[in-house]
């Protein structure tokens, strides 16, 4: 019979959940001013599709717009 193997999962340590952790701590403030019919929009948006957190969203959708801008003109070799 061949030898049984240990089936024990390995420990991730902790300080690596802490750095990883730490990384993603949002700790840079921006501020964004609104007009009025701008901020009539996000609310009528985050009533009908019953979003939590306004700053989630806003967040999401300035970042998705400056990852796709990135992604589209990335250096080239020629």
């Amino acid at each position: 019979m061949g030898k049984r193997k240990n089936n024990k999962l390995q420990a991730v340590d902790p300080a690596y959940f802490d750095k990883q952790r730490e990384s993603m701590l949002r700790v840079h403030r921006k501020s964004v001013l609104f007009n009025a019919g701008e901020l009539a929009a996000i609310d009528e948006y985050c009533r009908r599709f019953k979003v939590g957190s306004r700053s989630a969203l806003i967040r999401q959708a300035v970042m998705e717009r400056v990852l796709r801008g990135l992604e589209e003109n990335h250096p080239t070799l020629f």
